[in-house]
């Protein structure tokens, strides 16, 4: 019986917590098989733990996730291999104020379609990295973070800092934009509702008014056009990128964005227009030739 309650507790678990660990996984490795892979075993090891005596499964698992990851940049550096960074997309921003009725308002990418892969975070040791990952981009707080690496709170800052030093002079001085804390929120209740096929859940990170596009390139017939409304935007959503799919977070040009993945294959590009702490617009990029850049850089390896 008790076997049986701890199983039905780590399936919750998993279907809970999965999707923030591999979006975790992912912004520290770079590699989505590489990060599913890391929650897979840091699932596996849940399993054989002593599930009594874990008062908070989340908080222990993105402690094994983040170490299984330090461990795995640490392996790769000593290797010679330099895993990845999912930075950054530029792209050409909307006006502040999106219209549905100008077509040039929408978020699209730029001719290059530049993705900023092999850049930023390979500058920084990997503890620098993981403790970077942590703190500015998932907003934890120092002593969690300082838990979670087995360190001591100042030495993690210490650590945030030369990050930071390192980031922002390889970015010859130029902030390096990784999103708010209300961003942050919305991508995490996003990839989370998508996920479990929670409609409601889409809806509260919605605005009422939210509308949608998909970009399939050119050569696309028919065209797919513009969704109007919150819950048909939601439903579409569901549609294409619930349950089979992976969505991780990457920001783009200071806008919430996700990569959509199926069968570890990059199928999409969702970039929100935000109103307040609401999504406006969600514009999909399912351009074969954009994609396909993209996937040759998620793949790059120096």
């Amino acid at each position: 019986m008790r076997a049986e309650q701890n199983a039905a507790k780590i399936s919750q678990a998993y279907s809970d917590h999965r999707p923030y660990l591999v979006d975790l996984a992912f912004r520290m490795l770079g590699d989505i098989g590489a990060a599913e892979d890391v929650v897979q075993d840091a699932f596996s090891r849940l399993l054989r733990a002593d599930f009594d005596v874990i008062e908070d499964e989340r908080g222990w698992l993105i402690v094994v996730t983040s170490r299984l990851c330090l461990d795995q940049i640490r392996s790769a550096h000593a290797r010679r291999e330099r895993p990845h960074d999912s930075s950054e997309i530029e792209f050409v921003a909307p006006p502040a104020e999106s219209s549905l009725a100008d077509p040039a308002d929408r978020v699209t990418f730029d001719d290059t379609v530049r993705l900023a892969l092999t850049v930023v975070l390979q500058r920084l040791t990997p503890s620098e990295r993981v403790i970077f990952v942590l703190h500015d981009i998932f907003q934890m707080p120092f002593h969690t973070v300082a838990e979670t690496v087995g360190r001591t709170e100042p030495s993690c800052r210490q650590l945030a800092r030369r990050a930071r030093q390192k980031v922002s002079d390889s970015q010859g001085g130029a902030r390096f934009d990784i999103g708010s804390a209300e961003h942050r929120m919305v991508t995490e209740k996003f990839i989370a509702a998508c996920a479990s096929g929670d409609l409601g859940g889409l809806l509260e990170v919605l605005a009422p008014d939210a509308w949608g596009d998909v970009d399939l390139g050119p050569g696309a017939r028919p065209s797919p056009g513009v969704v109007v409304g919150a819950e048909r935007v939601a439903m579409n959503l569901l549609r294409f990128w619930g349950h089979d799919a992976t969505l991780v977070s990457l920001p783009v040009g200071g806008q919430p964005a996700l990569l959509g993945f199926y069968g570890r294959e990059l199928a999409g590009v969702l970039v929100f227009t935000m109103r307040d702490e609401l999504i406006q617009a969600v514009h999909v990029i399912g351009d074969p030739h954009k994609l396909g850049f993209l996937r040759s850089q998620l793949s790059a390896r120096d």
